[in-house]
Order: C-alpha cells, then structure tokens, then sequence
C-alpha cells in the first residue's frame, strides 16, 4: 500500500486521517466529487475512502442509486480498493454498498487506529486476491470449463492453506490423498491439481469406485482382454490406460475390495499393472488422485483396507474442511452459484435477501458446498423477482432469520444507545455459542469467531464470561 486517496467534507474526518497513516503511506485529500475524480485520474491509487455523499452525488438511502454508485466507481478504476465513509445513522446505506462491492465501510467520527486496522486489512485481502489471480490464470490453461474457478474465490484460512498445499505438490508426481466429508468439493480439488500440474494438457479420468460394482471395479480401472470373464467379448482398456500421461481420480478409495486394493498396491509400488486374463506388463505413466470422505487409518484397524496400500496413497494429504468450518465464504460461493443458475434458468437474480444469508450463517451445511448449490438452484426456480427471498428457500431457513426479527427492542431508548445495546446482545450470545461449540476452549472459539486468541479473551473479560462454564460437564446448557 504506498498511495490512499480520501475524500470527504467533514472538517473532523479532515484533521484525523494525515495521522492516520505513516510517513511512508502517500496521503491525498478531497473535499467535493469533481476532486476525487481529477486526484484519480491524475494516479493509480492503491485505497479510496469515500465519503458516501460524494460517492453518490448527494443523500441517498436508495439502494439501487448506491449499487450504480458503486459499480461505476469500480469500472472506471477497477485497481483501487473503495472504504466508504458514513455518518452513524447510516449504517444501513454503508452495509449497501458493501453488499454492491465495496471493501469496507467507516463510521464517523474516524479513528486512527480503526482507519488503519480497516485499510490495512483490505489491503492484505488485495494481496491474496492477487495470488489467487494467479494461481487461477496457471488453472484454468488447457481447461474447458467447469466449476474449479467457483472454489478459488475464498476469504478462509483453511482453504488458503489448501490452496498453498496445491501448489506445493501440484508440478510433483507424487500421489495425494484428499480427505473430507461428502460434498465439500474433493472432485474440483482434484481437477485444480490436474490444471496446475505439467499434465494439464492431458487427459483427466475421475473413476467413483463406490458407484461401480465390486465385481467390475478391476476390469474398469485396469482393463480385460478378450474372453477373461463371462461377457468380455473384446478387449478393453481400462481407466489407467486412458489417462496415460495424465491424472486418474480415484474418488471414495475406501470402498475398493481386497483384491483391486492389491493391484493398485502394485502400480503404486512398481508402476506396473496386468490387464484382467492378460499376460502383457503396461506400465502406465498416471498421476493417482484418491479421495475418501471415511478415515482410511479406521478401516486399517478393522481390517478393511490394507495398511501398505494406505501409506501409498497417503503421500501427500490434504484435507478439505467442511461449509461450516469455512463460513465466510458461504456468500461468495452462493453469489457464484447464482451467477451460473442465471443463464441457466432464464433468470435476472441480483442479490441475496440479508436474512437468506443470516440464515445460511447460522445452518451447519451437513451436505456443504453441494447442499448450498443445490439449495440456490432450487432457490433461483422458485424466484419470481431479482432477489432471493426468504419465500424460496426451505421452511428451515426461513425459520432462523424469524427470530432475529422477532428479538425484543427496547424503544424508550434513543436510537445510537439502543443500537450499540443490540450489539452488545448479539455479542455475548454469538461468544456464548463459539464457547459452547468448542468446549470452552479459547483456541477453538477463536478459530470459529475468526479472531485472535487475545481478542476471545478481551469479549469474555467484557461480558464476564468464564472458560470453565462451558467445559463439558459444567453444567451450563449449550445454546
């Protein structure tokens, strides 16, 4: 970050922000549109934090007035990161244009420490998009289409881990063992391996051992010749052959018998295989992908799975975490889902209704990525208008939001003292439920929050709220 634009009328806003940066930082300010724009224009600014009356040429509480705004500042400078600047009664208007594509948004009266805390994390998020550019531009060569670009967007840790974990083994050779419960986009992980790898230009073959039956597992993956069983009327090459020079995908691993766990123990170990009722040694040039949503080192104990064949394929894991471990992407991934059905089913959807996404936020996604893109295909039929309603969504998600509206307020206060009231309830019972999830384990609310250790315990000394209450067996109900 080396050059911030900031433009706003407020004298206030005008004295705070010089000391809101450091010497290094080139700090440029206006006071009326026509400035912003020439300042602009004049040089590629890293952030612009924009006064929302400047932005939208005047008062405005219309949201489809602060969509335009919005989208027309970042058309015409689509490098700069947008902060809008709002008066505290227009939070509302702020959260818009967030929702419409701004990076952030700050209240009035500004303070250092919350101007630079907000920047700097745009910025930080600047960075990753940016690498994230990258790594998708390498992906998508010698791609068709499909769905991997969907899983590329993220704002969580954990995905951005598996995503350096890609890139590390991707140009490799080495086998790679994805783990994860159903639905959390194992198949797409794997094509992402494919795409970044040398064999990008090659084919890519996706085997779900678990939908074939076991008696024809072994003819599929390693072929039969002609006359080796009942039906084999000709010969025929099995999977590994057609993915010569490629990458096969060995989905639900763990459901393979006894006897094809030997045979790809083999071509494993010694790169070599035999067609079934064949003579002849192939010696396929594969890159093996397997995934399992079971714990293969469970089926070892129980004798289920061979325990060399594991070690094989468990060269180099990574394991995919669920939605619901993985939240803040649960928007992204719905705006994207969208995006696709639009076309798809004659549709012109816009946004998502905020008490859809409260309630996305607070469900546990057992089914995850695919149970939330099959919820948005169903949503985007039902839909009528350009936003998705609570209406077109299952009678459990409308449910959620429902008591969110219904929570008491208190009138007798003014506006800002109930307001911050509100927050504060929202606050203790949002720690409340992290601590209870995790067991009263500081770490793993931190985790779930998406804040620092040190951060959990500042909330819990405000709130007086005790790690022992929430330890099982103490007794305290869990919300």
């Amino acid at each position: 970050m080396r050059y911030v634009l900031a433009a706003t009328m407020d004298p206030a806003a005008l004295a705070v922000l010089p000391r809101c940066f450091t010497p290094d930082i080139d700090l440029e300010l206006s006071r009326s549109t026509a400035g912003m724009k020439s300042r602009l224009a004049a040089r590629a600014h890293d952030i612009a934090l924009v006064d929302m009356d400047i932005l939208c040429g005047g008062t405005t509480t219309d949201y489809e007035t602060i969509r335009q705004a919005v989208h027309g500042f970042r058309q015409q400078h689509p490098s700069v990161d947008l902060i809008v600047l709002a008066r505290a009664d227009a939070i509302r208007q702020a959260v818009d244009a967030v929702r419409a594509g701004a990076g952030n948004y700050l209240t009035y009266p500004l303070h250092p420490e919350e101007v630079r805390l907000v920047t700097q994390k745009l910025h930080e998020s600047a960075l990753v998009r940016s690498e994230l550019d990258y790594l998708r531009d390498r992906l998508i060569q010698g791609r068709s289409g499909g769905d991997e670009g969907i899983v590329l967007d993220t704002r969580s840790p954990r995905m951005r881990e598996v995503y350096d974990k890609i890139r590390l083994v991707a140009a490799t050779r080495s086998t790679v063992l994805l783990t994860g419960e159903t639905g959390t986009g194992k198949s797409l992980i794997a094509r992402l391996i494919h795409s970044h790898s040398n064999r990008h230009g090659k084919r890519f073959i996706s085997v779900h051992c678990g939908a074939i039956p076991e008696a024809l597992v072994e003819s599929e993956l390693f072929g039969h010749e002609k006359g080796a069983f009942t039906g084999a009327i000709r010969k025929k090459p099995g999977r590994f052959e057609i993915a010569e020079g490629g990458t096969i995908f060995l989905d639900e691993i763990g459901t393979i018998g006894p006897s094809v766990q030997i045979k790809l123990l083999n071509v494993l170990q010694d790169r070599c295989f035999q067609r079934v009722g064949g003579e002849t040694v192939i010696r396929p040039d594969v890159r093996v992908v397997a995934a399992t949503n079971e714990d293969l080192s469970t089926l070892c104990a129980q004798g289920r799975f061979r325990r060399d064949l594991y070690y094989r394929l468990n060269v180099f894991p990574i394991d995919i975490p669920p939605l619901r471990e993985r939240k803040e992407d649960i928007l992204q991934l719905a705006e994207a889902f969208v995006r696709r059905c639009n076309p798809q089913r004659s549709r012109d959807i816009r946004a998502i209704h905020p008490d859809v996404i409260d309630a996305f936020m607070r469900y546990d996604w057992p089914g995850n990525v695919r149970e939330l893109e099959n919820i948005i295909e169903r949503a985007c039929i039902l839909e009528g208008g350009e936003v998705l309603s609570p209406e077109a969504f299952p009678a459990e998600f409308r449910g959620l939001p429902h008591a969110v509206r219904n929570r008491a307020l208190d009138i007798s206060l003014p506006l800002e003292a109930a307001r911050r009231h509100a927050l504060d309830s929202f606050e203790r019972e949002y720690l409340e439920r992290a601590l209870a999830t995790s067991g009263g384990s500081i770490k793993g609310a931190a985790a779930i929050a998406g804040v620092t250790t040190r951060q959990i315990h500042k909330l819990m000394t405000r709130h007086s709220l005790k790690k022992e209450d929430f330890k099982p067996g103490s007794g305290r109900l869990k919300k």
